[in-house]
C-alpha cells in the first residue's frame, strides 16, 4: 500500500443510551482510561502502514464541532476533513456523504466500539474487503457474516432473528477500492434496499459479493464496547488492565492510597483518599477525604468527603458528602448535607 489511507470515521448520532455524559459532548470524546475514546481508535489507526499519510473523514452531527475543535487542539498534523450529516438515514448514507473522500484504500471505522487489531497486514492486502468480526453468544442485535472455512464472506446479514450465525460485525471495514464501495451504496439506495428502515452497509456489501467481490472476515479476539455507561466503565477497566495504568508513578504521592490498576493525571490533586481499583481520574481533578473504585472522573472533577463506586463523573462536576454509584454529566453537582 503505497498510498496512505482515506479513513471514514461516522459519528453523526445522538449517542443517546450514554446520557447524561452525552448531552454535553459527542460520544467518542467520552474518556475511558485518561483519554477520549477516539484516541484510542487512533492507537490502532496508527499501525496501518503509512499512517503518517492517513486522511481522516469525520461524519459529524450533533455536537461535532467539539470534534473539530479536539482535532484543531490536540492532533493538528492529523489531515482531518469534516462533513455535517444532517438527515440520518443509516450507515450507508453517511459513508455516501463522503464520496469525494472515498476512494483507493479505504477504512470504516465506527467509534461505537473499540478493537484490538494490527492493521500492519493491509500492506499486502489481497481482498477486495475485509470485514472485522468476533464470535459472540447472541447474535442478534449485531450485523453478523456467514463465511466458509478459509473465512470468506458468503453472506451478511444485518441483526438476524435467530441464533445459527455468531461472528459478529465489529464496526471495522477495508475495502481496496473506496469506488467499489460508492457503487454499491449508490444501487442500494437507487433499489432502496434497506433493513428496519435504514441503509446498513451490510446490504451494500451484499451487492459487492454479488458483482463478485472477493471479501473475507479478520477475527479479533477483544472488542470493546463505549455505547453504554456500563460498558463504557468496563473497556476503562479492561484498558487500564493492558497497558493504561500508571499505579507506580501514581503511588509516589503523599497522602493518598492507591489500588492498581489505574490512571492520575499527572495534574490531579488527590489527598487523603484511595483510588482504584479501575478508576481514571482526568486533568485538574480533586479529590479529598474520599474513596473512589471502578470510576471515570473527566477532567476537572472535584470529590469531597464521599465513597464513590461504578460512576461516571462529568468535567467540572462537585460531588460532596455522597456515597454510592452516580452518572452525572458536566457540570453537574451533587451535594448531600
Amino acid at each position: 500500500m503505497k498510498e496512505g489511507l482515506k479513513i471514514v470515521i461516522p459519528m453523526a448520532g445522538y449517542g443517546s443510551r450514554l446520557r447524561p455524559q452525552t448531552w454535553s459532548k459527542p460520544k467518542p470524546l467520552v474518556s475511558a482510561a485518561g483519554k477520549p475514546v477516539l484516541e484510542h481508535v487512533f492507537d490502532v489507526l496508527d499501525t496501518a502502514p503509512n499512517s503518517k499519510k492517513q486522511e481522516l473523514v469525520f461524519i459529524t452531527g450533533y455536537l461535532g464541532d467539539q470534534v473539530e475543535t479536539f482535532m484543531e487542539d490536540s492532533f493538528p498534523k492529523k489531515n482531518a476533513n469534516f462533513i455535517v450529516q444532517n438527515e440520518r438515514l443509516g450507515q450507508s448514507h453517511a459513508i455516501a456523504m463522503a464520496r469525494e473522500f472515498v476512494k483507493g484504500p479505504t477504512l470504516i471505522a465506527f467509534v461505537d466500539t473499540l478493537v484490538n487489531t494490527d492493521l500492519s497486514f493491509l500492506e499486502n492486502e489481497e481482498a477486495d474487503a475485509v470485514i472485522w468480526v468476533k464470535e459472540v453468544e447472541d447474535p442478534r442485535r449485531f450485523g453478523v457474516v456467514e463465511v466458509d472455512k478459509d473465512l470468506n464472506v458468503k453472506d451478511l446479514i444485518e441483526k438476524p432473528d435467530d441464533m445459527r450465525l455468531n461472528l459478529a460485525v465489529v464496526g471495522f471495514y477495508y475495502f481496496k477500492n473506496g469506488e467499489d464501495l460508492i457503487a454499491a451504496i449508490d444501487e442500494q439506495i437507487e433499489k432502496d434496499i434497506r433493513t428496519k428502515g435504514e441503509y446498513f452497509l451490510a446490504d451494500a456489501i451484499k451487492l459487492m459479493l454479488n458483482k463478485g467481490s472477493n471479501v473475507r472476515a479478520e477475527m479479533v479476539d477483544v472488542w470493546l464496547d463505549a455505547g453504554l455507561p456500563e460498558t463504557v466503565l468496563e473497556t476503562n477497566q479492561y484498558l487500564l488492565e493492558n497497558g493504561r495504568d500508571n499505579s507506580n508513578s501514581a503511588k509516589r504521592r503523599d497522602r493518598m492510597t492507591v489500588i492498581p490498576p489505574v490512571y492520575i493525571h499527572p495534574r490531579a490533586e488527590i489527598i487523603q483518599s484511595t483510588i482504584g481499583p479501575n478508576v481514571s481520574v482526568g486533568e485538574g481533578c480533586n479529590v479529598y477525604g474520599s474513596v473512589i473504585r471502578d470510576s471515570i472522573l473527566e477532567s476537572d472533577v472535584k470529590i469531597t468527603d464521599s465513597s464513590i463506586r461504578d460512576s461516571i463523573i462529568g468535567s467540572r462536576a462537585v460531588v460532596k458528602s455522597f456515597s454510592g454509584t452516580l452518572n452525572i454529566g458536566n457540570d453537574a453537582e451533587v451535594k448531600n448535607k
